[in-house]
């Protein structure tokens, strides 16, 4: 049998279990290796082999959970900062949520990735996140959850009833947007220009009241336009104008490779320096939420370059 064709699929769907993009492809590898070497016990009339590789990648998670702390994003952890000086202090730590790499596969695969909606699974317990991403993202029947989780169908409704009412209370997890949908295209490509030219009161204009900004590892995050214009400010300030932005998408969603101008560390002259990758979200044409990911690992899943000249940043505009 060939397993490769559900490769894609299954890596989303252990990503939306960890939250760990680097996690979900360990994961899937090893639920392959297992259905691999008890491939000659599969029995097609019981159940088809993508529901089959589901109950394998199932328990694989759940395995890989136990005892396993949840991925949270900075705004899950507490109350916003009001100092846009405040230390950017990594926190090594904590296993933080990690964005999904949309480059690598299908768009099918990317259905309904949200960053938030991932973020408020993982605090739901891993049987409650498996059968709501089973049942509520995958479409498959109370009776196959059952047979996936060892359960009942009984049992698999009441899970899915708690895990709906969890999620209700996690908040706004944003609206389903389509990245190339031209109106949110037109805002991404303003912002891109107003960073480049480090023009923060045409980046607030672009910006929800409400509009939180956090930054993992770094563990503090911010609320509101004007603080989120006073700490890009700071940034500003602290390493120089002449960025380049370079857009794709992550989760779903649009996001920005952000190239840092020159400075100690960062290459000679003409060269830009990958510096963050973030993720934004989009509420009433303007940006409501920018998830800022600093992870040499994060840019690796992404094959982003880590350095770009200043020709090659003019050319992709």
């Amino acid at each position: 049998m060939d397993y490769e064709p559900y490769r894609g699929e299954l890596v989303a769907y252990c990503y939306r279990m960890t939250g760990s993009f680097h996690d979900a492809e360990d994961l899937v590898q090893e639920t392959l290796l297992r259905a691999w070497k008890a491939r000659e016990r599969y029995d097609p009339t019981r159940a088809s082999v993508r529901t089959w590789l589901y109950r394998i990648a199932t328990n694989v998670c759940l395995t890989a959970l136990e005892g396993r702390a949840r991925r949270p994003l900075p705004s899950g952890l507490g109350g916003p900062s009001d100092d846009p000086g405040a230390p950017l202090t990594p926190a090594s730590d904590i296993p933080w949520l990690e964005p999904f790499p949309d480059n690598r596969f299908d768009i099918g695969v990317r259905t309904d990735m949200r960053l938030a909606l991932v973020a408020a699974v993982q605090v739901l317990p891993p049987r409650q996140r498996a059968v709501l991403v089973l049942r509520e993202v995958l479409d498959f029947s109370a009776a196959e959850v059952a047979a996936q989780l060892g359960t009942t169908v009984a049992a698999v409704n009441s899970a899915l009833q708690r895990a709906r009412a969890a999620l209700a209370d996690a908040g706004d997890l944003g609206e389903v947007t389509e990245p190339d949908d031209p109106e949110l295209h037109a805002v991404v490509q303003r912002y891109m220009r107003a960073f480049e030219a480090a023009d923060v009161p045409a980046l607030v204009r672009l910006l929800t009241d409400a509009v939180v900004l956090e930054m993992p590892p770094v563990p503090l995050w911010y609320r509101g336009s004007h603080d989120y214009g006073r700490f890009i400010r700071r940034v500003f300030d602290l390493r120089g104008t002449g960025w380049a932005m370079r857009a794709l998408t992550a989760n779903g969603q649009p996001a920005l490779a952000a190239y840092a101008p020159p400075g100690p560390g960062h290459g000679p002259d003409g060269t830009l320096a990958l510096h963050t990758l973030q993720v934004l979200r989009l509420a009433g044409g303007r940006i409501a939420h920018n998830v800022v990911f600093a992870d040499p690992a994060v840019f690796e899943a992404f094959g982003l370059p880590r350095q770009i000249s200043r020709d090659e940043s003019r050319r992709a505009r």
